[in-house]
C-alpha cells in the first residue's frame, strides 16, 4: 500500500492535500484496495456545504458501497467529473487522477487534527 508524504489522513481512509484554503480530497490506496474494482462514484454537488466528518460522496465497487466522509468542513468548489465515466481511476491512481473533490475550508485547523503520513502508516500497521 502506498502512503504519500505531505498529505493528511483519516481513520476512515480518506486523504487530504491542503493548498492554501483549498483541500483536495480522495480515498487512500488502502481503501481502494479493500473495495476492489470501483464501478461508480456518487460525487457531491459543487456549492454543497460539508461539515468535518460529514458524508461527502459514495464509492461503489464490485464488493461493496462505501461512504466517503469529508475530513474538513467547507464548501465543495470542484468535483472530479472524470470519475463519472472512469470511476476506475480511483483504483489506478487514487492520489492524483482519482481525487474526488476540492473543498474551500472554513477552518484550516481542521486539517491539522488529521494524521500525518507516518501516523497513518502506524495506524494501518496497528489495524492488521
Amino acid at each position: 500500500m502506498s502512503v504519500i508524504e505531505g498529505l493528511y489522513y483519516t481513520e476512515q481512509h480518506e486523504w487530504v492535500k491542503v493548498d492554501g484554503e483549498i483541500a483536495v480530497i480522495g480515498i487512500t490506496d488502502h481503501a481502494q484496495d479493500l473495495l476492489g474494482e470501483i464501478t461508480y462514484v456518487e460525487l457531491p454537488e459543487v456549492g454543497q456545504e460539508v461539515g468535518s466528518g460529514g458524508e461527502l460522496a459514495v464509492v461503489e465497487s464490485s464488493k461493496a458501497a462505501s461512504d466517503v466522509y469529508s475530513p474538513v468542513g467547507g464548501e465543495v468548489t470542484e468535483i472530479n467529473e472524470t470519475l463519472e465515466s472512469e470511476p476506475e481511476l480511483i483504483n489506478s491512481d487514487c492520489y492524483d487522477d482519482g481525487w474526488i473533490c476540492k473543498v474551500k475550508m472554513v477552518d484550516s485547523a481542521d486539517a491539522e487534527g488529521l494524521m500525518s503520513s507516518a501516523d497513518y502508516e502506524e495506524f494501518l500497521k496497528s489495524a492488521e
